[in-house]
């Protein structure tokens, strides 16, 4: 019989189906991606070329994307309507103390739940998880009170100490030492190291992925945050940089050009950073489990 009956009648046969599915739906696939990724970058794009127009040509109809006369000098005389200078070091500092609070907390927290035996581990693990449900603005009264009991509005410690601890860090970095076999521990402590040891010479180098992928969530969230700082501050010598661009629409919305270019400046330091580190976030999250 000839092998190719079989399809004449009608009977194809299911590897050739498959491939006829992927493919259209690869390209289609493809297609979806590229469309929703679009819809993300076009507001980007719009707000960095609106960022070199005159004010005359934001409102222009038709709209239209590129500028006509590109105006350099909008972003120095952004930069000096504002303290953007005083802004930008405030952030950075809260953001990078943070951040080192999160990592020093997430790592010895993790390495606890993970590798340390205790009684009500897996229970205070799952209290742990089981705040990340709860939201932020739940949260934010009793913060505040404390806070202002403390005498700490308007000063550094309100905007750090309430965020040097992150559950989401700790379970990210609990999930990727878990990987990590118990031999290497096991020899390390046969070998005289401690605990603390094997942590710091053996645990971090491998976990190398994780401890990026919580820093860019940190720094990012550190970065972003405008809520808590906007109620637990009140002069421009403490105001961070989310909050100064805020106040900065206030003030000049009649001139969007102005304010396009203060929020471009406020938004690529987060971008730069992302670029030097994408492949270290991408690879602690699949190496974590994290879907």
């Amino acid at each position: 019989m000839n092998p190719s009956g079989s399809a004449a009648f009608g009977l194809a046969r299911p590897g050739l189906v498959v491939n006829r599915r992927a493919r259209w739906t690869v390209p289609l696939l493809h297609l979806v991606l590229l469309a929703g990724a679009a819809a993300m970058v076009l507001p980007f794009i719009w707000m960095v070329l609106t960022s070199f127009k005159r004010p005359d040509e934001v409102f222009t109809v038709p709209l239209s994307l590129w500028p006509r006369h590109w105006v350099w000098s909008n972003y120095p005389e952004a930069w000096a309507s504002a303290p953007f200078t005083r802004y930008f070091l405030n952030t950075v500092f809260t953001t990078t103390a943070t951040t080192l609070g999160q990592l020093v907390t997430g790592i010895l927290a993790a390495y606890a739940f993970a590798r340390m035996e205790f009684w009500g581990r897996e229970v205070i693990f799952t209290l742990f998880l089981g705040t990340m449900m709860i939201p932020d603005t739940v949260a934010t009264i009793p913060n505040y009170l404390v806070i202002s009991k403390l005498g700490w509005l308007d000063t550094y410690q309100a905007l750090i100490v309430p965020w040097t601890v992150s559950v989401f860090g700790i379970f990210l970095l609990r999930q990727f030492f878990l990987t990590i076999p118990k031999e290497l521990e096991e020899a390390a402590l046969i070998d005289g190291a401690s605990r603390l040891t094997f942590l710091w010479r053996v645990m971090l180098p491998l976990a190398r992925p994780a401890v990026l992928t919580v820093t860019l969530f940190s720094v990012v969230g550190g970065w972003n945050s405008f809520f808590w700082p906007l109620i637990v501050t009140n002069s421009d010598e403490m105001r961070t940089v989310q909050v100064g661009v805020s106040a900065f629409f206030q003030e000049y919305g009649t001139q969007p050009n102005l304010a396009m270019a203060a929020s471009t400046v406020a938004v690529i330091p987060v971008i730069i950073l992302f670029l030097f580190i994408q492949r270290q976030f991408v690879e602690g999250i699949a190496r974590t489990g994290i879907r």
